[in-house]
C-alpha cells in the first residue's frame, strides 16, 4: 500500500475533476448531495407531484387502483436510478491507490451499466471495458466498476459516459495510458423514433499511450474482443 506521503502526493498532483470531488457536477448536484433528511423528503415529495402530473397529461387515472402508489414508486426509484449525482468520487476511490511495479496494461471488462438517456429519460444498458497502463500507481481492480457505476447512474448521453470514465482513471492515477469502449442498447431507439431493436452504439475514449502507441491499442481491442 502506498504511504502516507505518498497518498498527500496523489491529491497533490491528481486532483479530481472538481474540488468537491463530484466529477462534472450538474448544477444542483451540490444541493442534492448535503441535502438533509427534510429536505430529502421534500424533493421526493416534490417529484412524485410531478408523476402525479404525468399520468393525468397521458390521460390515466393517477387515482386508480393500480395507480395510487405509483407516484411514490417511481419517485424512489428514479432517485435511486440517479443516486451517482450524490456519490463523490474521491469517496468511492479513497485509498485504493497502491504503489506497485507493474508496467503492462490492466483491464476489466464486461462491467455491465445502466443509465438514463438524458434526452428522452429513457434506460440505455451495455457493458463497458476499462483498461490502463500504471505509471508507478494502480487503483483498486472494483473501483474501476464503481467509477463506471457513479457516472452511469447520472442523466447521460454514451459519449459524454465514455470520456468521463476515462477522465477520472486518467485524473486519480495519471498512468501512461488510459482506454475506455463501451457497447450499449437504447432505449429511444429500439422503442420509439427509428425502432431498430438490437441495434448496438460502441463509442471510445483513448488517452496517453492507447492514442499514441497503435501496438497498444490493437492490444486492447484484441483482448476485449476474446470473449
Amino acid at each position: 500500500m502506498y504511504t502516507s506521503k505518498a497518498a498527500s502526493a496523489i491529491k497533490a498532483e491528481s486532483p479530481l475533476p472538481d474540488a468537491n470531488g463530484l466529477g462534472w457536477p450538474a448544477k444542483s448536484t451540490h444541493l442534492r448531495l448535503h441535502a438533509t433528511p427534510e429536505e430529502r423528503a421534500q424533493r421526493e415529495k416534490k417529484l412524485s407531484a410531478a408523476v402525479r402530473t404525468i399520468l393525468e397529461c397521458i390521460g390515466e387515472d393517477p387515482d386508480r387502483e393500480g395507480l395510487m402508489k405509483t407516484p411514490d414508486r417511481y419517485a424512489k426509484a428514479l432517485l435511486w436510478m440517479t443516486r451517482g449525482y450524490e456519490e463523490r468520487l474521491a469517496d468511492i476511490i479513497n485509498d485504493a491507490v497502491f504503489e506497485e511495479d507493474h508496467d503492462e496494461m490492466v483491464l476489466v471488462r464486461d462491467i455491465e451499466i445502466s443509465s438514463l438517456c438524458e434526452h428522452h429519460l429513457v434506460p440505455f444498458t451495455g457493458k463497458i471495458a476499462i483498461a490502463y497502463i500504471p505509471n508507478k500507481l494502480v487503483l483498486g481492480l472494483s473501483k474501476l466498476a464503481r467509477i463506471a457505476e457513479t457516472f452511469s447512474r447520472r442523466l447521460q448521453v454514451q459519449e459524454r459516459l465514455t470520456k468521463q470514465v476515462a477522465l477520472a482513471v486518467q485524473e486519480a492515477i495519471h498512468p501512461r495510458g488510459v482506454a475506455v469502449v463501451m457497447e450499449a442498447t437504447h432505449m429511444c431507439m429500439t422503442m420509439r423514433g427509428v425502432q431498430k431493436p438490437g441495434a448496438v452504439t460502441v463509442t471510445s475514449c483513448m488517452l496517453g499511450c492507447f492514442r499514441t502507441q497503435q501496438k497498444t491499442r490493437e492490444e486492447f481491442l484484441t483482448l476485449i474482443k476474446g470473449r
